[in-house]
């Protein structure tokens, strides 16, 4: 561990993983370093329940993976990456009413919203004219966008509650698939903003169907390692590091950790206030997850929902914002909103032949240690009566776990923190390039940086190019090995 580096990142997830590639592309000799024997972060997979169930950790649906400006431009197919693509991104099962779905086709999608499908239709039409380039400039840190006329038209109903422009809307149906999607936010749906992440997640639909990753989602991180490595990149996973004196000498040293991690370890190279302004950053909501081992499909009333990998759990738009508010007031609630996935309806590596897997979420105050089992399997209950019987073995991830698992996870918060407005470009901390911080050796890559949580890559494809020019002006020749 004496060499000399360029570059050393620490933390092996997907924007750890994005910030070294980068760093390695643009020719800087790349150190990556990672505590576990695994490279991947949130991207692991591993038989959680019995033999033969292959459970993804904690990402399982790749929404904006498959999307990401940065990882779009990757040959990671050759390096063993192979999306496994559903019918369709989303059902959300209702009562007594046949399940809204979010399908690849607009006028698809529409025709199922009833009198709703004018309105939809042209919310979501002009976003889709140019995607790709505006999804660019949605995951991009603040500047000046490349689609301007595409940005105001977002920006005008982005900015809302979820709440207010769900209001265009008359149907349940329209109302529900729209809140579902909200819901990502981990936010109160009042809350202002969380209209975006509606936008971007039905937009996204329409581009490309929500995949999973042949083969559990660590397939990403090893394509992802892989390529590192062909541009040569040096991995050193088992490597704990506490303190500045833990790596090697670097010109740079960018973390893909939690602001807390960093300033714990950064320990005096860091201001005292700039730390302390970091410990002020708001993580948000946890996570209580379940992964099930299944005798079968579940059995969805509405055979719709098998169709999807995607299912949203929560009932109508006033149950879901209901919900989401009471997580913030430090509650759970009796019938939580909750993100259901079916990666084994897609991928038979996931499951033995005729079996299948379950993972499902629902998000409860951070650091909660209520057992949430029992409400988690009401609700599937409500909308697929007879899944109880499916069950062969379920594993339970406490708040708890998920910050054991992964320190990032800082109160069982698997998005990097809180997507409020008020820190939605200024995470972690308010400064004109928000990768820096006041030690120009030191960089964060992490999804607490723009654009947020979410396997895209792109906190650590930004953190890297600042990084780039920071080395480049540092002057002298790149050590690529």
């Amino acid at each position: 561990m004496s060499e000399a580096y360029d570059a050393v990142v620490v933390g092996s997830g997907p924007n750890g993983l994005a910030a070294a590639i980068r760093l390695a592309q643009a020719g800087y000799s790349t150190l990556l370093v990672e505590a576990a024997e695994r490279v991947g972060g949130g991207l692991r997979t591993g038989e959680r329940t019995l033999p033969g169930y292959q459970h993804d950790l904690c990402a399982a649906v790749h929404t904006m993976g498959v999307l990401s400006p940065y990882f779009r431009e990757l040959p990671l197919a050759e390096h063993g990456l192979r999306w496994d693509f559903p019918e369709a991104s989303v059902a959300h099962p209702l009562d007594d009413r046949p399940a809204a779905m979010l399908e690849r086709s607009l006028p698809v999608t529409a025709e199922r919203l009833g009198r709703d499908a004018r309105s939809y239709t042209r919310l979501i039409a002009p976003f889709l004219r140019e995607p790709h380039g505006l999804l660019r400039d949605l995951m991009a840190p603040l500047g000046i966008p490349s689609h301007p006329l595409a940005m105001m038209r977002f920006g005008w109903h982005a900015l809302r509650p979820a709440t207010w422009l769900a209001r265009r809307f008359e149907t349940p149906e329209a109302r529900a698939l729209f809140a579902g999607c909200a819901a990502h936010s981990i936010l109160p749906l009042q809350a202002w903003g969380t209209a975006a992440f509606g936008l971007i997640f039905l937009l996204t639909g329409h581009v490309e169907p929500w995949p999973v990753v042949h083969g559990g989602s660590e397939q990403l991180a090893r394509a992802l390692a892989s390529y590192f490595v062909s541009l040569g990149g040096t991995v050193q996973t088992g490597l704990s590091v506490s303190r500045m004196r833990d790596l090697p000498p670097s010109r740079v040293v960018l973390f893909d950790l939690s602001p807390k991690a960093l300033a714990e370890i950064a320990g005096d190279a860091l201001p005292q206030g700039y730390r302390a302004r970091l410990g002020r950053y708001v993580y948000g909501p946890a996570v209580f997850k379940i992964d099930y081992a299944l005798s079968e499909r579940i059995p969805w009333r509405d055979p719709n929902c098998a169709r999807a990998s995607t299912v949203h759990l929560g009932g109508t738009l006033e149950e879901i914002a209901a919900g989401e508010a009471a997580v913030w007031r430090g509650e759970v609630p009796d019938r939580p909103y909750m993100i259901l996935c079916q990666q084994s309806h897609f991928d038979a590596t996931r499951a033995p032949a005729g079996k299948h897997t379950g993972y499902v979420y629902c998000h409860v105050p951070p650091g909660c240690r209520e057992d949430a089992t029992d409400k988690i399997e009401r609700q599937i209950e409500r909308f697929a009566p007879g899944f109880r019987d499916t069950i062969l073995a379920r594993r339970v991830s406490t708040p708890e776990d998920l910050e054991s698992y992964n320190p990032s996870y800082v109160g069982g918060a698997i998005t990097g923190g809180a997507a409020l407005l008020s820190q939605l470009f200024t995470r972690p901390v308010a400064r004109l390039d928000p990768y820096s911080t006041p030690n120009p050796q030191l960089f964060l890559c992490s999804h607490a940086t723009p654009p947020g949580g979410g396997i895209h890559g792109m906190c650590g494809y930004y953190a890297a190019e600042s990084a780039i020019r920071r080395l480049s002006r540092g002057g002298g020749h790149h050590r690529t090995k």
